[in-house]
């Protein structure tokens, strides 16, 4: 079968992709709707699970300043959760939108990042809650003491810490999407193995500049977050290698059809 058959026999119109385009969009914003009022209806258990990490580091306490900042709160984090959930809902009617369009070896090829995608997103948020954030909360709450006859309490704010954690998990998340980034790029044929691998000092200084960017503000977790992405950049490497290594073992397309 050519690469012409792959594709679907009837090319609909302009108008026919964008129904289908609404279709997806309405499952897409119904399913974050559903989940919405779920998050919301669990907020503070949510909220208690994020909190977690600041009470292991010995504070108690959370105060709002103004009277709606609660109410706000609890619908930042209702809708943080369900973004994070309904992302496999997304992808999907993302994928189902494209893949039509798509050969069969191109959907073999990036079937595998969607997959992956979610999977790497969560190994970040993952690291960036039982690794990062207590560490990052132990030292910056470390600086609570008597100056001058003056006692320095920390009393973070519920908006301030929700930000706070947001900006870990998110960033720790984002930046474990980073072999995704790479491989496509790769496969694209924007850059190759060798140019990859001759970069590696760049690549470790990028690494480090990703994490100074996507980090709080203070060296330990700049350096909790660029250990483990120059790791990752070593560790796409070796998995390109290897997708190069089982593509040369394969018989060529026109050998197989000959």
């Amino acid at each position: 079968m050519s690469d012409e058959d792959d594709i679907d026999a009837s090319r609909a119109p302009l108008l026919d992709h964008l129904i289908e385009l609404r279709k997806r969009l309405l499952i897409s914003l119904g399913s974050l709707a559903i989940l919405f009022g779920i998050c919301l209806y669990f907020a503070k258990a949510i909220f208690g699970v994020l909190v977690h990490p600041l009470k292991l580091a010995g504070q108690t306490k959370l105060i709002y300043t103004q009277p709606f900042e609660a109410f706000f709160v609890q619908l930042k984090v209702a809708f943080f959760a369900a973004v994070i959930l309904a992302f496999p809902v997304i992808a999907n009617q993302l994928w189902q939108f494209v893949s039509p369009g798509l050969y069969r070896k191109e959907k073999r090829a990036l079937l595998p990042f969607l997959l992956a995608t979610p999977v790497l997103f969560a190994a970040g948020c993952s690291m960036a809650y039982f690794m990062a954030i207590p560490a990052a909360l132990h030292f910056l709450l470390s600086y609570q003491s008597d100056v001058g006859g003056v006692q320095q309490e920390a009393l973070p704010s519920m908006d301030a810490y929700l930000g706070f954690v947001m900006q870990f998990l998110f960033g720790f998340g984002v930046a474990f999407l980073m072999p995704v980034l790479l491989m496509l790029i790769e496969r694209a044929g924007i850059v190759t193995l060798g140019q990859l691998v001759k970069a590696w000092r760049y690549a470790i200084l990028g690494c480090f500049g990703v994490a100074l960017f996507l980090a709080p503000p203070d060296a330990g977790s700049m350096i909790m977050l660029a250990l483990p992405l120059v790791g990752l950049y070593v560790m796409t490497l070796g998995v390109i290698w290897l997708t190069h290594k089982r593509r040369e073992r394969q018989p060529a397309p026109d050998a197989e059809t000959a």
